[in-house]
C-alpha cells in the first residue's frame, strides 16, 4: 500500500508542477522583452489513444535488449518466462518494425541502438492485421548521408547470476546502395521458479510442489540487409537474420503428495540440453505508377524455427539415491512461407483507398520419444500441422470538414489440418472464413480538444508452438503440455477517446469468445495432472484510462492510470465475483547538466478478481543514471525491480481442480552498460517490410 501511495504522490506532484508552469507562463507573458528558446526533453507524447516514446534521445538506449526495453513502457507487461508481451486491458499486441509485422524473435534480433521511437497504438486501423487489438510500432533511426557508422554496446548485468550482452551494429551507404549488419553474443545465466498448491477433492488428492530452474544460455545473433533505391519512388530490398541459442537447464522439483491418506515426499531432477534456431529472410519490391498517385508493394518471405531438446529425469525418495525414471527427446520445427501485395491510391488530397492480398502456408512438425524406466515402457509420437491463410482487405480514409474517418473491412480464410503419423484419422480439421470490420471517426471540438469513436473486430490465433506435442516433466504426478485443440479468440471492441492538448481520457468495452487461459486435464488411470492452455467460454470487461504527460524544464514525465474490470467465465470453472482493479504507471526523466540523465520508473497493479481468475498485487520500481563522455561514449548504471516484487500468483478452480500457482522471476538487477559509436551516415533510405502477418505466432 505504501508503494502504491508513492506512485499516486508522484503522479499528483507532476501534474501540480505542470499546472504551476502554465500559471507562470500566463503571468509573465506580457513582460518579456527577449525570449530564449531551448529544446526540452520530450520522451513521451500522447494523442488520440497513441503513446509515443522517443527512445533515441533518452536513457532508454542503455537497456541491453529490445524486449527488456518494451517491458519498461506504459501498459506493457512481460510474461514470467520473458517470451510473450501483453498490454494492460488489451492482451497480446501486434508487433511492427518500421510499420512491418514482426515477432518476438525479431525483437531479440533488433538492437536498441537502432530504435528511434516506439508507439503504443490502442485503436489500430484496418491496414494492420486482424491478429490483435493493439499495435506496438517500432521505428528505426533514419540515417542521413553517405558514409560508415558503427556502434558497440557492452552490458554487464548482475541478477542472481552474472549476465553479459555484447553487440555491434554496422551501416554503410554509398549513392543508391545501403548495407546494414548486426552481430551479438549474449552469455546469460537465468534463474526462475514456480510452485503450485493444488487439490482434486473427488480423487482425495492434496499436493504441493516447488520447482526452480537454472539456465545457462548462449545466444548468437546475426543479420544483414541490402537496399537499393532504383529511383525516387521505386526500391528493392533483401534481408536475412538469424538467432541461435543453446540452453543447459537444471530443473529441481520438491513435491509433497497426499492421496486418500497416503503421504509421500519426492525430489525430481531434470537435466535438459536444448537448442533453438530462428531464421527469416524476405525480398521486397515497391513501385509507384507514373503520372498517378498510386503505389504497389510486393513481397516474399520465408521463416523457420527449430527447437530440439533432450531430458534426463531422476527421482529421489527420502533416504534413497537418485533413480533414473525417464529419458525424453523432443523436436519441433515450423516453416512459414508468405506472399503479399498491397496497393494504395489517392483520389484527391482528402480520400485514400488501400487494398491488399496475402497468402500464407505453414507446416509445423513435432517428434516426441519417451523411454520410461519405471514401467519399461517406450512411447513415440509424431504430429504434423498444416495451415493456410488467405486474406483480402480494403480500406477508405479521408477528411470531411472537421471529421476524419477510416472505414475498413478484412476477410480471412483459415484452413487447418493436423494428424499423428501413427493414426489414420485426422486429429484437427478446420476451415473457416471470418470478416473483420474496423471503423474510426474523429472530430475536432476546437484547436485543443478532439473526440474519437472506434469499433473493431479482431482475432487471436494460437501460436504454432501450441501444436508442439512435447511436455515438461515436473514430477511423476504433474506435467506442463501444449494443446493442439485450441480455437482462436474473437474480440469485439468499442472505445472512445477525449483528447485535451497532450492529455487524454479513454473508455473501452470489449468481449472475447473462446479466451485462452491455463486449465487442467486429470488422467485418473495414470494418476497424472496435466497443466495446459485451454479455451474458456467468454470474457468481457471495460477500461477507463487517463494519460497525463507533462514537461517542466529538465523534468519530463509520463503518467498512466487505468481502472479495469473484466470477468472470465467457463461452464467447467468456479466463477467468483468480478471487481475493478487499478493500474498505475509513472516514468520520470531528468536531463541534468553535463549530459547526465536520471530516470525513475514505477508501475503497480492492485489485486485482481476476474471471475474465474484471482491474481496478486504487484509494485515494481526501476531507476537508472546515464552519463555521456567525449560525445561518443555513454555509460549507464541501472537498478531494476529494486524491491524484488516481480512474482505472479494465480488462483482458480476448473474441471474439479483447485489451484494456486506462483511464478518467481529473476528481474532484480544491477547493470552497467557502456556504448561507443563512431562514423556518420545521412540521407538513408533503408527500408524493409516483413510480409508475414502471422510472424508473432512463430515460437
Amino acid at each position: 500500500m505504501i508503494k502504491i501511495v508513492f506512485y499516486i504522490v508522484l503522479l499528483l506532484l507532476s501534474q501540480f508542477v505542470s499546472a504551476q508552469k502554465e500559471v507562470v507562463r500566463d503571468s509573465i507573458a506580457t513582460g518579456l522583452d527577449e525570449v530564449v528558446i531551448q529544446k526540452e526533453l520530450k520522451t513521451f507524447t500522447s494523442k488520440n489513444g497513441i503513446i509515443k516514446i522517443d527512445v533515441a534521445n533518452s536513457v532508454l538506449t542503455s537497456i541491453p535488449n529490445t524486449v527488456d526495453l518494451l517491458a519498461k513502457l506504459p501498459k506493457v507487461q512481460l510474461s514470467a518466462n520473458g517470451e510473450a508481451i501483453t498490454l494492460i486491458g488489451k492482451g497480446e499486441p501486434l508487433l511492427y518494425i518500421d510499420k512491418q509485422k514482426a515477432s518476438m524473435d525479431d525483437l531479440n534480433n533488433l538492437s536498441v541502438t537502432d530504435v528511434k521511437t516506439i508507439e503504443i497504438i490502442d485503436n489500430p486501423s484496418a491496414k494492420y492485421e486482424s491478429e490483435g487489438r493493439a499495435v506496438i510500432l517500432i521505428t528505426r533511426k533514419i540515417l542521413k548521408k553517405d558514409g560508415f557508422q558503427a556502434t558497440v554496446n557492452e552490458n554487464a548485468s548482475f541478477k542472481t547470476y552474472f549476465n553479459n550482452y555484447l553487440n555491434t551494429n554496422l551501416a554503410f551507404k554509398k549513392s543508391n546502395w545501403e548495407f546494414r549488419a548486426n552481430m551479438a553474443f549474449n552469455d546469460r545465466h537465468q534463474w526462475e521458479g514456480n510452485s503450485n498448491d493444488f487439490s482434486i477433492p473427488d480423487a482425495g488428492i492434496i499436493s504441493d510442489y516447488k520447482v526452480t530452474v537454472k539456465t545457462k544460455r548462449k545466444q548468437y545473433i546475426a543479420g544483414a540487409g541490402l537496399f537499393y533505391k532504383i529511383n525516387e519512388d521505386d526500391y528493392f530490398s533483401f534481408n536475412i537474420s538469424n538467432r541461435y541459442q543453446t540452453d543447459g537447464d537444471d530443473f529441481v522439483t520438491n513435491t509433497n503428495y497426499k492421496r486418500s491418506g497416503d503421504f509421500s515426499s519426492i525430489a525430481s531432477v531434470n537435466k535438459s540440453d536444448e537448442s533453438r534456431n530462428f531464421f527469416t529472410s524476405f525480398l521486397n519490391y515497391t513501385t509507384k505508377f507514373k503520372n498517378s498517385a498510386s503505389q504497389l508493394f510486393t513481397g516474399l518471405q520465408y521463416s523457420t524455427f527449430g527447437n530440439a531438446s533432450k531430458n534426463s529425469i531422476s527421482n529421489i525418495l527420502p533416504d534413497s539415491s537418485p533413480l533414473l525414471v525417464q529419458n525424453r527427446k523432443q523436436d519441433f520445427n515450423v516453416d512459414v512461407l508468405s506472399v503479399r501485395a498491397d496497393f494504395e491510391s489517392k483520389f484527391n488530397k482528402e480520400i485514400k483507398w488501400e487494398s491488399g492480398v496475402l497468402y500464407l502456408k505453414a507446416i509445423a512438425t513435432t517428434g516426441l520419444d519417451i523411454a520410461n524406466f519405471e514401467n519399461s515402457g517406450v512411447m513415440g509420437s509424431d504430429y504434423k500441422h498444416n495451415e493456410q491463410n488467405t486474406a483480402l482487405y480494403t480500406q477508405l480514409s479521408g477528411i470531411f470538414r472537421k471529421v476524419s474517418w477510416n472505414v475498413g473491412l478484412r476477410a480471412e480464410n483459415t484452413y487447418v489440418k493436423g494428424r499423428y503419423r501413427e493414426a489414420n484419422a485426422v486429429k484437427t480439421d478446420k476451415n473457416y472464413t471470418t470478416l473483420f470490420p474496423k471503423l474510426k471517426f474523429s472530430t475536432e471540438v476546437d484547436s485543443s480538444k478532439t473526440i474519437s469513436v472506434n469499433y473493431s473486430r479482431s482475432i487471436n490465433r494460437p501460436d504454432y508452438s501450441a501444436t508442439n506435442q512435447g511436455s515438461t516433466y515436473i514430477n511423476r504426478y504433474f506435467l506442463f503440455a501444449g494443446n493442439i485443440n485450441l480455437d482462436p479468440t474473437i474480440t469485439n471492441e468499442f472505445s472512445t477517446v477525449f483528447q485535451y492538448k497532450d492529455k487524454s481520457v479513454s473508455l473501452m468495452f470489449y468481449s472475447n469468445k473462446n479466451p485462452v487461459y491455463y486449465g487442467f486435464n486429470y488422467d485418473s488411470q495414470q494418476n497424472v495432472l496435466t497443466f495446459q492452455s485451454v479455451n474458456y467460454n467468454k470474457e468481457a470487461g471495460f477500461n477507463i484510462e487517463m494519460n497525463l504527460p507533462f514537461r517542466s524544464g529538465f523534468w519530463t514525465a509520463q503518467n498512466v492510470a487505468s481502472l479495469i474490470q473484466n470477468k472470465v467465465e467457463d461452464v467447467n470453472a468456479v466463477t467468483n465475483a468480478s471487481k475493478p482493479y487499478l493500474y498505475l504507471y509513472s516514468n520520470h526523466m531528468f536531463a541534468l547538466p553535463k549530459q547526465l540523465n536520471v530516470s525513475l520508473t514505477g508501475w503497480a497493479l492492485s489485486q485482481r478478481n476476474e471471475g474465474v481468475l484471482r491474481k496478486n498485487a504487484l509494485v515494481v520500481i526501476d531507476c537508472s543514471v546515464s552519463k555521456t563522455f567525449f560525445q561518443n561514449w555513454v555509460c549507464t548504471l541501472s537498478c531494476n525491480d529494486v524491491f524484488h516484487q516481480m512474482h505472479f500468483t494465480e488462483q482458480f478452480s476448473v474441471d474439479g481442480v483447485n489451484s494456486k500457482v506462483n511464478y518467481y522471476t529473476d528481474t532484480r538487477e544491477v547493470a552497467i552498460a557502456l556504448k561507443y559509436s563512431f562514423g556518420t551516415i545521412k540521407n538513408s533510405a533503408y527500408k524493409e517490410k516483413s510480409i508475414d502477418e502471422n510472424a508473432g505466432r512463430i515460437k
